[in-house]
Order: C-alpha cells, then sequence, then structure tokens
C-alpha cells in the first residue's frame, strides 16, 4: 500500500519542446554580450570622457573571466559640466533574448566622497521581493555586473582618490521587461542587468542541446563512466572542486537540457549521472521537468512547500515557503529555520528519483545543491561520489 502511495505522490515526468524561435538552424549560433557587460562598457567610456573631455567611439573592458573585449560605444557626450553619458547596444548574439539591441545607457557624474555610487535608472527594474540576493529597494543589478561595472570605472577614475555616481538605465527597459518573468519575481519598472561570465551562450538553442549532447558522446568515446552535469559555470567550477579527480571531460554544462543529457548516457551505456546545481533548477527537476527554460517551466513553490512538511518544518514554515517568491527565496527560509541540509538532502533525493525514473533506472542518478556561488556543497543525495 506504501508502495502504491509513494507511486501516485511522484511528479509526471515532462520534457517540453524548445520555443518555436529556437529551434534547429543551418548554422552555428553566435555567443552574445550579456547587459551586465554592455552597462560595464557604458559606464568605462562614460567615466573616460568625464576624465579627459574626449568622447569615447570604442571601448574596452575585462570579462570576469580576465578576457578582454572591445565594443563600439553607440552616444558618449557630456550631459554638463561634471556628468557625462554613453551608451552601448547589446548585442546577445543568437540567443533569443528580450534585451537584444537595446541601449544600456551609463551616467557619470563626480561626487564628494572617494569610491562609487551605483544605481538604477529608468528600465532598470527595482527589487520589491525577496529571494533574489539582491536589497528590496535597490535596482535589480546583480554581484557580478556591481563587481564588472565597478572595476570599469576604476580602470578610469582612481576611485580611492576621487568619487564617482554611476546610473545604468535603458530607456525602453520597462517595455522590454513586459516579456519576462521580472514582474512575477518581484523586479519592478524594467529589466534585470544580469550575467555571471559576461557572456550569453545560446543555451535555449536546439544547438546547445545538440553540443549537450555532443560532450556526453566525446566524455563516453574516451572511456568515462561518470558524467557530471552541470548548469553553468559556476555549478561546473563547484563541482570540479567537489571531484578533483575526474576528467574535465566529465564535466557538462547542460544548461536546460538534463533529459536529452541523460538519454544520451543510456545510449552510451555510462553507468552513472551526477547532476550539480542551484536549488531553482533542482526544483523544477524534482518536479519532473527534464528541459527547464524558463519559458516552458517555472518554479513550483509547492515541491519547496512539501519538502519542508517531510523534514519535520512546522505548519507556519511550509506556509511561508508555500508563498515564497523564488526558489532561492524558499532556500533562505530552510536556512533561517535550520533545515538547509536536510531539506536540500530531500530536495536531492526526488531529484535522483525522477532522473532515474526517466532513464528506466539504467544507469545511477545522484544530485547535489550547491550555494550561490556554485563552491560550497550544501547537500546530495548521498551517493557514493558526493560522500
Amino acid at each position: 500500500m506504501e508502495d502504491r502511495d509513494h507511486d501516485q505522490q511522484q511528479p509526471e515526468l515532462r520534457e517540453p519542446d524548445l520555443p518555436r524561435t529556437a529551434k534547429v538552424r543551418p548554422k552555428a549560433l553566435r555567443t552574445g554580450w550579456t547587459t551586465g557587460t554592455c552597462a560595464s562598457a557604458a559606464a568605462r567610456a562614460a567615466a573616460l570622457h568625464l576624465v579627459t573631455g574626449e568622447p569615447q567611439r570604442w571601448v574596452e573592458v575585462a570579462l570576469p573571466s580576465g578576457q578582454r573585449v572591445t565594443f563600439a560605444v553607440e552616444r558618449c557626450e557630456e550631459l554638463r559640466p561634471g556628468r557625462t553619458e554613453a551608451v552601448v547596444v547589446k548585442d546577445a548574439g543568437d540567443d533569443p533574448d528580450v534585451t537584444h539591441g537595446a541601449h544600456l545607457t551609463a551616467t557619470v557624474t563626480w561626487r564628494q566622497a572617494p569610491g562609487i555610487g551605483l544605481h538604477g535608472g529608468i528600465g532598470v527594474g527595482v527589487v520589491t521581493k525577496p529571494g533574489l540576493g539582491l536589497d528590496v529597494g535597490g535596482p535589480a543589478i546583480n554581484a557580478t555586473p556591481r563587481a564588472m561595472i565597478t572595476q570599469a570605472v576604476r580602470e578610469a577614475v582612481d576611485l580611492d582618490v576621487r568619487g564617482v555616481d554611476v546610473t545604468i538605465s535603458v530607456p525602453d527597459g520597462e517595455v522590454r521587461a513586459r516579456k519576462t518573468t521580472n514582474a512575477r519575481l518581484g523586479i519592478i519598472g524594467g529589466i534585470s542587468i544580469l550575467g555571471t561570465t559576461g557572456i550569453v551562450r545560446p543555451f535555449s538553442t536546439a544547438s546547445w542541446r545538440a553540443s549537450v549532447e555532443q560532450a556526453v558522446s566525446v566524455a563516453a568515446a574516451q572511456g568515462e563512466r561518470t558524467v557530471l552535469l552541470c548548469t553553468g559555470g559556476r555549478t561546473e567550477k563547484g563541482a570540479m572542486a567537489l571531484l578533483p579527480d575526474l576528467p574535465q571531460v566529465c564535466f557538462i554544462e547542460v544548461g536546460d537540457f538534463t533529459g536529452a543529457a541523460l538519454r544520451r548516457a543510456v545510449e552510451h551505456g555510462l553507468e552513472r549521472v551526477v547532476f550539480v546545481g542551484m536549488v531553482g533548477k533542482l526544483t523544477k527537476l524534482a518536479a519532473g521537468v527534464l528541459m527547464t527554460h524558463y519559458t516552458r517551466s517555472a518554479v513550483d513553490p509547492g515541491v519547496l512547500a512539501r519538502i519542508t512538511r517531510d523534514v519535520g518544518g512546522d505548519a507556519a514554515l511550509v506556509d511561508r515557503v508555500a508563498s515564497a517568491n523564488t526558489a532561492r527565496h524558499g532556500y533562505e527560509l530552510w536556512q533561517e529555520a535550520g533545515l538547509l541540509e536536510s531539506a536540500g538532502a530531500e530536495l536531492c533525493r526526488r531529484v535522483t528519483d525522477v532522473m532515474g525514473r526517466f532513464v528506466d533506472h539504467r544507469l545511477v542518478a545522484e544530485a547535489a545543491m550547491v550555494d550561490f556561488t556554485g563552491r560550497t556543497l550544501i547537500a546530495s543525495s548521498g551517493g557514493e561520489l558526493l560522500s
């Protein structure tokens, strides 16, 4: 009877199709630049103009990797003495992206105190709910773009001696944001300034799915029996630190295509697949969703609430988690209640159950949850590799 009840509670397995705009194209897709990278380029151009008095037509900035890239400056002008403004147009490559073509605008002014003040202007969203890792009431500019903008300005201005205020704006950002889930997440009035690597890879495309499948095939061809599926660059680095003895070929950035990777792993007779991710993607997988692109799936806080109940959370906490704004918000509530490790382990267990069912248990599935830096293991499903 218990087994039958457990089966009835198991989520339906789903692997939604790609958005129509992401179907196979006849040529390879171009990478592009994040809003954070473009904002940092605009900020450096405006800062250089402020310092030198000369408008900038081209500007070079550093990515988090240390690579330096050059951008054309669409507009660079002095608005009044001590106040300059520059615009860089975002090129998102061939990734379907509502911010492609947006005019990332930086306005820079002198201020009395040394250092930098970073502000959100027109078209940059304001954070109104917790769970995003940003201050409520502040601009939706994530940590990596903040660091990139600061570095770009520091290359033009000695911030230990002088101070500037930098305001990032996107003239049509509020209109563009209507095509995103920002409002549902509590980001009001514009887009988010995002990016962790500075580069936009076409994660949401059929070409990316093909590259994931190819990566699994390459690992199998080299005689490897285990692959680690990572959602992005941060989780991949964390996974490599977690399992340093595995060859680099075993670590695969799957983006949204966990189902495709699992299917290819079975085709090649691999023995073990380990999924390493943050709470958001894990929650989608635990709900049975194997293609997790944001246009085809959303985080179900009910999954997190049921986990909270199952690991001993009281009714009030279960209700709070059920109303969580984001998966990260649920994670933070677990952390506050001292349930993060036990709830994380249960979430990972549910993910391994979904992965195992998807491949008819033809390989060993494991899962691990890392924190939002990607470097710290929070919980795992208890498999041998992660114990």
